[in-house]
């Protein structure tokens, strides 16, 4: 289990993934701003790992409270909501957590809870979403493993190693990086892996930040897990060589019809994986569907700073005064998508309809 974040008496620790692939080292958040400053930083990152975040700063923020009573800390605990979901506007589960929370703390307010009982109920309710989305991601990850194509097993002539194995491409990191452990779509291959599959993932460097680059395969290779590194320009070359029999991805926002944000760059990938007939999966947790949202023309798409596009360890790529374009995701349109997996189960098109009906079940 990658360390993405922990709970310490101190507060929160989190694995400073700007800083990976070359150095290993971590950050400790002691209070909610700080929290949000990790976030937004991109210390933490990843739909999952960022609601799970949110969810321990509002803890942190009850737990240095100087309020005296739970109806005092009432104005506090609305502060800290609206400083954390100012973060990142794309990410739902960020919206989902921090939702939760105040669901929590209303319910807390009725009863006439004290302060001290407010404090000890939203941390537990913290240490229930990160155990539920370790367990959230295993169970997504079994369920889309029985969706990867089937290998060759028949051995090639002169007893060639790859005899068997099927490339999956992935874009951006949906890994143990991106969530409390295991992963979304990584959680998929890992859980391939563990049943004995052999799986050679490609991995889009995913440009201007690199996260495939730099942290998807950092992760699996720390698994052992077979792993090649592509420019994003490379994927059509590849599918049409038949190196790439799937693609998995995870998403930080599914509409009600299916549609899908991930980031910036997923798109292309869906595009070229239906021209050459290759099956698209996006993992999530059932915490990235948003149901309230019609459909992907209405996810908000967060701008990030230019300096992400201009620079690149600390040197300059671009002429000074160029303009420059930083959206963080693009949103795959749902007649792109093979299946959605999540821990509750496959979902297929029509979407709308099977969107709605996982969750009617789930109520």
């Amino acid at each position: 289990m990658i360390p993405t974040l922990a709970w310490t008496p101190e507060g929160v620790r989190f694995l400073d993934q700007t800083r990976l692939p070359l150095e290993e080292s971590y950050v400790l958040a002691t209070t909610y701003e700080q929290v949000a400053d990790v976030i937004v930083t991109m210390v933490v990152r990843g739909a999952p790992a960022i609601g799970v975040s949110a969810a321990y700063g509002v803890a942190l923020g009850a737990l240095r409270t100087k309020a005296a009573t739970a109806r005092e800390f009432a104005p506090e605990f609305d502060q800290i909501c609206a400083r954390l979901a100012g973060t990142r506007p794309t990410a739902v589960n960020l919206f989902w957590a921090l939702d939760r929370m105040k669901r929590l703390f209303a319910r807390l307010l009725a009863s006439g809870a004290t302060l001290s009982q407010v404090k000890e109920k939203i941390l537990d309710e913290a240490h229930a979403m990160y155990e539920e989305d370790i367990q959230a991601c295993k169970a997504m990850g079994a369920f889309g493993a029985a969706l990867l194509p089937r290998g060759d097993s028949r051995t090639a002539a002169g007893g060639d190693s790859s005899a068997g194995t099927i490339g999956v491409l992935t874009h951006c990191n949906a890994g143990a990086l991106a969530t409390c452990g295991y992963g979304t779509a990584l959680g998929v291959i890992r859980s391939a892996v563990e049943q004995g599959r052999r799986i050679h993932v490609f991995a889009d460097e995913t440009r201007p930040f690199l996260q495939g680059a730099r942290l998807t395969a950092w992760e699996l290779m720390a698994d052992h897990i077979p792993t090649t590194v592509i420019c994003d320009n490379m994927a059509a070359s590849l599918m049409r060589a038949g190196q790439i029999q799937a693609v998995v991805v995870g998403a930080d926002r599914i509409a009600a019809n299916g549609d899908t944000a991930n980031k910036i760059g997923t798109y292309n990938v869906a595009i070229l994986a239906k021209e050459h007939g290759i099956p698209f999966f996006v993992a999530a947790p059932w915490s990235t569907i948003d149901l309230a949202t019609a459909t992907g023309e209405a996810i908000p798409i967060e701008e990030r700073p230019a300096i992400e596009v201009t620079h690149h360890g600390g040197k300059q790529l671009t002429p000074n005064g160029v303009g420059i374009r930083n959206p963080a995701f693009d949103v795959t349109p749902a007649s792109y998508i093979t299946a959605i997996v999540t821990e509750r189960g496959v979902l297929r098109a029509p979407y709308g309809e099977s969107l709605r009906a996982m969750g009617l079940v789930a109520k």
